[in-house]
């Protein structure tokens, strides 16, 4: 990866490029780690479970299903798959996902040449070959990438049953799952009947009153926690928190199929507030991930099923969407709810002054579309002057993409390096507080802020 660092920048670069990775949101998947099976393949790797791979592809009009995902892609050739994505690499020009994608083959995987249509064939079988090896099995490759804790993301209703097989393993890696409730709390989610049925089912509860319902998340909730879980997820498209007095009435009319989108929506919101009273109760952090309208390209959602690429930012009110919330639990201190945003617009505007108001708040990183070089400038640069640095969250790496791990965190080390060395020559403060603040940055905050411990 080309460096354009200057000396102050590098030297604090060179301070924190080799501490211990701490991972704690993500989509890896606990098999992986269960079972320390061989990577199947480079495509399988890099290409089909990496949805910024993928949606770029696409938008050229190539076929997913050349691409090897979603149900018609399952016979699809990994070879073709890697040529069609080593083909199109220009595509990625100017994007992270370059700038990952280069150094998993430079750094990590330690391929000499460079990707294109004419090397496809012979980088596939060079990654292959790596891919082969014990020291490249998914437990190797954590132990070798210095990840100190890796967190998944899980249903509410998933057994855990990965999470149970590496606990007993005796493997020293800290694989964590996370909470995430929203298939039992949306009503507005097509499955939200059947899986409460599940929930019933797994509890051995009656979901049959409210009372039951609230009692069966809570027992859900210890259930991971007993399995290492430090935070729960909510992925919601619009902010919206409201404390409703006859939410036992909804409830019911939901239990019925009688209830209207916009009540659905209103019991969300009022669901939000429990869950966050319940982490006032048992500890765990709370993400809220806003500002995604999901499976916009219906035709695609139709053939391939969800979560295919095609989800886009939408505008967010933070302020007007958690006043409920935060009136009710805002003040507490112990209580940590952290924001993700898609609407860059509401940094400064919103996010900034809420976390450097309210005590349970803390921002988290730029997600998704803006976890780039210049998303992550951006980010500092409307954030820090009203929230300051220990009201952030730290980094976390958000990704599907194993491999993609170390260079991520790479590149978001390389952004702090740069911000800090910034505020220095500003003369904001001087080289030992941006020593401290690098570290902070680069692992003790996300520690911090996910009750991860050193």
């Amino acid at each position: 990866m080309e460096r354009h660092m200057n000396g102050v920048s590098e030297a604090l670069y060179q301070g924190i490029k080799d501490q211990p990775i701490v991972s704690p949101h993500g989509h890896c998947d606990p098999a992986w780690f269960s079972t320390n099976e061989k990577f199947a393949n480079p495509a399988a790797l890099l290409v089909t479970p990496d949805h910024y791979v993928f949606r770029m592809l696409h938008s050229q009009g190539i076929s997913l299903s050349e691409l090897g995902v979603g149900p018609s892609g399952c016979d699809a050739d990994p070879r073709e798959v890697f040529r069609i994505f080593a083909s199109h690499w220009h595509l990625f020009l100017g994007t992270p996902s370059r700038v990952w994608i280069n150094y998993i083959l430079h750094e990590t995987l330690e391929i000499k040449h460079p990707l294109s249509a004419e090397t496809a064939n012979m980088i596939y079988d060079q990654i292959a070959k790596k891919l082969a090896q014990d020291d490249h099995r998914p437990r190797a490759l954590f132990d070798s990438f210095n990840i100190e804790v890796l967190v998944t993301t899980d249903s509410a209703l998933d057994d855990l049953g990965h999470h149970k097989t590496i606990k007993g393993s005796g493997w020293s890696g800290r694989v964590l799952p996370t909470f995430r409730p929203d298939g039992v709390l949306d009503a507005n989610d097509p499955e939200f009947i059947k899986n409460l049925a599940e929930l019933a089912e797994i509890e051995g509860a009656d979901l049959g009153s409210y009372a039951g319902y609230l009692e069966a998340l809570r027992q859900r909730r210890a259930y991971f926690i007993a399995m290492g879980a430090t935070s729960t997820d909510h992925a919601i498209e619009v902010v919206h928190t409201e404390w409703l007095e006859n939410s036992d009435e909804i409830y019911q009319k939901l239990l019925k199929g009688t209830c209207s989108v916009d009540d659905a929506q209103r019991f969300y919101g009022h669901m939000l507030i429990e869950m966050a009273q319940m982490s006032v109760e048992d500890g765990l952090t709370m993400q809220i991930h806003a500002g995604s309208k999901r499976n916009t390209n219906v035709a695609l959602c139709d053939a391939l099923g969800r979560d295919m690429g095609a989800d886009m930012p939408v505008a967010t009110d933070w302020v007007r969407g958690l006043e409920a919330l935060l009136n009710r639990v805002g003040n507490n201190p112990d209580l940590r709810i952290l924001l993700f945003t898609l609407d860059e617009t509401t940094y400064a505007r919103e996010l900034a002054p809420m976390a450097g108001h309210w005590p349970c708040l803390r921002i988290g990183p730029p997600w998704w579309f803006y976890d780039s070089p210049a998303g992550i400038a951006r980010f500092f640069d409307q954030v820090v002057e009203t929230a300051g640095y220990y009201n952030l969250a730290g980094f976390n790496d958000d990704t599907r993409a194993f491999l993609s791990i170390p260079a991520r965190h790479d590149l978001w080390r390389r952004g702090v390096a740069t911000h800090l060395a910034g505020q220095m020559e500003k003369n904001y403060f001087g080289r030992s507080d941006a020593e401290h603040l690098a570290r902070l940055l680069a692992a003790d905050l996300a520690r911090d802020a996910y009750g991860l411990g050193h």
